[in-house]
């Protein structure tokens, strides 16, 4: 699918979310939007959900 395709449902989605239900509509929809695609990369295997937790503690540098 085209990603150009993609981010405009999304957009269309939040323009939505935030006219018919107001701000907190919309930031509500982000925040699952933004859980979702950060579980979706955990599932595929391209993001490392423990690496992530360690760089963000300080035991291990994000580089």
């Amino acid at each position: 699918m085209n990603l150009t395709i993609v981010g405009a449902g999304a957009g269309a989605f939040l323009a939505f979310m935030s006219f018919q239900f107001g701000l907190w509509g919309f930031l509500g929809s982000l925040l699952f939007m933004v859980v979702g695609a950060v579980l979706g990369r955990a599932a595929d295997g391209r993001l490392d959900l423990r690496r992530v937790w360690e760089a963000l503690i300080g035991r291990r540098s994000s580089s």
